[in-house]
């Protein structure tokens, strides 16, 4: 017996539709490196009329090729590589103490009004407060030391990373939060299953965030606290500065300034996947 829906046999529904057609990898790949390389096109084509302008001395702005082969020259040698891991060491782990340090903090005031009514506003005015502005204390306390680069990088970020949480915490629909009370949630449970994965995508972007104003901490700490027999990015800032080298200063700030766009890169790369998840993609007009 031939099965039916409605009259009609169920195999004269018709054809399946074919399948979105998904443009070829270098498509999609040239379609996300474009701007990014016009932006770059842009900034070098600027770059060689102010020099060839002669705005400024080519001692002081050389021109974008003598400034490449200076980084290339860089790039083979081995104090650049010392110097570019002991600022990534210090660069993590500053962060990862900020993390965990504006993750607790961060959870207990969205929890509290107690903490809330306490410390809610200077949060926000230590995320607002400028770096450079704790180094003398914590020069004062650490001296030129480790210490005192580490101080100020987990005063830069954690701010910022518990003030992106308690935004996300406070962005949670109260039905979530009634739905997962009513299946039970309690306590830790409704913190660890409904409202920390609610809180993510926020919680991502004050991440992101803080590790900008990590990142901009570490180096001002480094052009500032000179630690003896220690190689780092900002300690070649400092020397190419007073040796008035201008290739290598412009050559050293590339290389910050390509590392932060690749480490914020991937924090948008995480966020866009979580946001996706979630079906929160930017919509096209």
């Amino acid at each position: 017996m031939t099965a039916v829906t409605r009259g009609l046999p169920l195999d004269t529904a018709g054809p399946a539709l074919p399948p979105p057609a998904v443009p070829p990898f270098a498509r999609r790949l040239w379609r996300r490196l474009w701007p990014g390389l016009l932006a770059i096109a842009i900034v070098l084509v600027a770059w060689q009329v102010m020099y060839l302008s002669g705005v400024k001395p080519a001692y002081v702005l050389p021109d974008p090729l003598t400034v490449f082969d200076r980084l290339g020259a860089l790039l083979v040698a081995p104090s650049f590589w010392l110097g570019a891991a002991t600022t990534m060491t210090r660069a993590v782990t500053g962060f990862a103490v900020a993390l965990v340090i504006g993750t607790a903090l961060g959870a207990a005031v969205a929890r509290s009004r107690i903490l809330r009514s306490a410390i809610g506003s200077l949060l926000s005015g230590l995320q607002t407060m400028p770096s450079i502005a704790w180094f003398p204390l914590a020069i004062l306390f650490f001296g030129l030391t480790e210490q005192a680069i580490l101080f100020v990088i987990v005063l830069g970020a954690a701010p910022s990373i518990a003030n992106g949480l308690i935004s996300g915490i406070d962005d949670v629909p109260p039905q979530l939060l009634r739905a997962g009370h009513t299946l039970g949630a309690r306590g830790w449970r409704m913190l660890r299953y409904v409202i920390l994965p609610a809180a993510l995508p926020t919680y991502v972007a004050g991440l992101k965030q803080g590790w900008a104003f990590a990142w901009r901490s570490l180096l001002a700490g480094e052009l500032l606290v000179t630690i003896s027999q220690v190689t780092a990015l900002g300690v070649l800032l400092s020397n190419a500065r007073s040796f008035a080298d201008a290739p290598t200063l412009l050559a050293v700030m590339i290389v910050i300034l390509v590392i932060g766009m690749i480490v914020d890169g991937v924090f948008s790369l995480i966020a866009g996947g979580i946001r996706r998840r979630r079906g929160l993609g930017v919509a096209r007009l």
